[in-house]
């Protein structure tokens, strides 16, 4: 066998043990929310008696996961659409203007990115009470975009700087304002970053437990994570809705997923690229 073979072989049989591995607890999640609790404990790898649905149509019901997923479709949206505009505005901005003060700006957003969340979330929570924004949908949207923008912030900077100068100096040529040239020229170039910026935060603000737990106080405003955090109990949880609880709510961000990953080779692509 030659080398090149056996070293695609060697590879290959890498890779798919690791997805193996990666894939397994899903795997196990689904195949336990058509359980039983007595199925469940009798075996965890063994297939269910019958694939019945009665695991999820309960966890509708009783935790109004509709009402809950649209609580967390706004603060997704929110957050998403914050980190996209102010992300993008300060990396253009801070790529195209040289000078030390943008450095030092441009440094102070990265240093953000190795501070921990639990070292700041009191002092957040207090914050966030004090400006009203304790307990609102709303208000935890625009948290997230503060907290996420320093990664979008570093992401933009990098891909902008890759963007050739006389693509700006022909527009301006033309009669353009700056913020014209942004939103005409620059901001559609920036697509494949974006999109993965977008599914990078999608996966974060649709899955958070911690900052939704200390945020939102009405149970009309839980989002889902909150929602099937419901179902753990002192002395008894309800493992098979648990379960079940899991699954349909990663089920939407795994299809957006999956609906942008070409977007992500793309983006890692031109970036290498250009």
């Amino acid at each position: 066998m030659k080398p090149n073979r056996l070293s695609s072989i060697s590879i290959n049989i890498v890779l798919t043990l690791f997805a193996t591995i990666a894939f397994f607890p899903i795997y196990m999640a689904v195949l336990n929310s058509f359980k039983t609790h007595g199925e469940i404990f009798d075996s965890v790898l063994a297939l269910p008696k019958s694939f019945n649905f009665e695991n999820y149509i309960n966890v509708f019901e009783q935790l109004n996961l509709f009402g809950s997923g649209f609580n967390t479709l706004i603060v997704t949206v929110i957050g998403l659409a914050g980190i996209v505009i102010c992300g993008s505005l300060a990396g253009y901005k801070l790529a195209r203007t040289p000078g030390k003060l943008s450095g030092i700006i441009f440094a102070l957003f990265v240093a953000s990115m190795l501070v921990p969340f639990h070292s700041i979330m009191i002092t957040l929570s207090q914050m966030a009470k004090g400006l009203g924004l304790q307990g609102s949908l709303v208000g935890l949207g625009l948290i997230y975009i503060g907290l996420g923008s320093n990664m979008a912030v570093f992401l933009y900077h990098g891909f902008v700087k890759s963007i050739p100068l006389e693509l700006e100096e022909a527009a301006k040529i033309d009669g353009c304002s700056d913020f014209q040239i942004y939103y005409k020229i620059i901001f559609p170039l920036l697509k494949p970053i974006t999109a993965t910026i977008l599914i990078l935060n999608v996966l974060w603000l649709w899955n958070d437990f911690l900052l939704p737990l200390i945020m939102l106080t009405d149970v009309n405003n839980y989002t889902l994570m909150l929602s099937v955090n419901m179902l753990f109990g002192q002395y008894n949880s309800d493992w098979p809705m648990i379960l079940a609880g899991l699954v349909a709510t990663a089920l939407p961000v795994l299809i957006f997923y999956a609906f942008f990953q070409k977007h992500i080779l793309a983006g890692i692509s031109e970036g290498a690229i250009k």
